[in-house]
């Protein structure tokens, strides 16, 4: 394989909408894919977002609180949390939830050396809670926790298969990148991520891969080392 130990971000977005709160069919899948990886020897760590749930920028736009509404989002990545340690636990996967945020008697608190003991362990890692505090995204909690923990590599799973030059959605021309920098997606404002995660990531030269969580088995080609998604270095 070609990476050791990863860290994964998965957006409550992909787990869920506000029609499906959660999409068992996807939730499956996925589980599989990553068990998939896990038992050929990669250490996995997983940041997973509350989007499907509550959105902390969303509850704030209807009026309530910024630190409330940012405080229900870290909740709402809890929940999502032990519904994926569910999963996993159901194919018998060693699984460990870890919050930044106290759920006594739930997760277990985060500590970076209690991470890294069961990621030895090889045991696979749910992180919780985004970074513990208001007005920080989950990206950032991603590219701090990948940094503490030393992953070889951010995943930023997605609903689209790379970094375009453009909106593919909007412009069917837009080119997709096998590889890019970080000084050019600084450069042409391409939006991989929350720019504090992406600088975070850039000053620890930590690279990311952009990928489609819809595609079977990208996970597991990204990991082979095969050309999937846009890499980012």
């Amino acid at each position: 394989m070609q990476y050791r130990r990863v860290l994964l971000k998965l957006s409550g977005e992909l787990l869920g909408s506000d029609e499906e709160t959660v999409d068992i069919v996807w939730l499956n899948r996925m589980a599989d894919e990553i068990s998939e990886v896990i038992n050929s020897g990669v250490q996995v760590a997983i940041v997973v977002g509350g989007g499907n749930l509550f959105r902390g920028t969303s509850l704030a736009e209807q009026g309530v609180d910024r630190i409330c509404a940012d405080s229900v989002g870290m909740m709402s990545t809890v929940i999502n949390a032990m519904i994926l340690a569910d999963a996993f636990s159901q194919r018998s996967v060693r699984t460990n939830v870890l919050s930044a945020i106290s759920v006594s008697g739930m997760v277990e608190q985060f500590s970076i050396s209690r991470a890294n003991e069961l990621l030895d362990k090889g045991s696979l890692l749910i992180l919780a809670g985004g970074t513990g505090n208001p007005l920080v995204t989950t990206d950032s909690a991603a590219s701090l926790r990948a940094i503490e923990i030393n992953a070889d590599i951010l995943l930023k799973a997605t609903k689209v298969d790379g970094v375009y030059s453009e909106d593919p959605i909007g412009n069917k021309s837009a080119k997709r990148f096998d590889k890019v920098t970080f000084n050019d997606v600084i450069a042409k404002e391409l939006g991989v991520m929350d720019q504090g995660a992406f600088v975070q990531c850039q000053q620890f030269s930590l690279p990311v891969c952009v990928f489609d969580a819809n595609r079977p088995k990208a996970l597991l080609r990204i990991i082979k080392g095969e050309n999937e998604g846009t890499l980012i270095s």
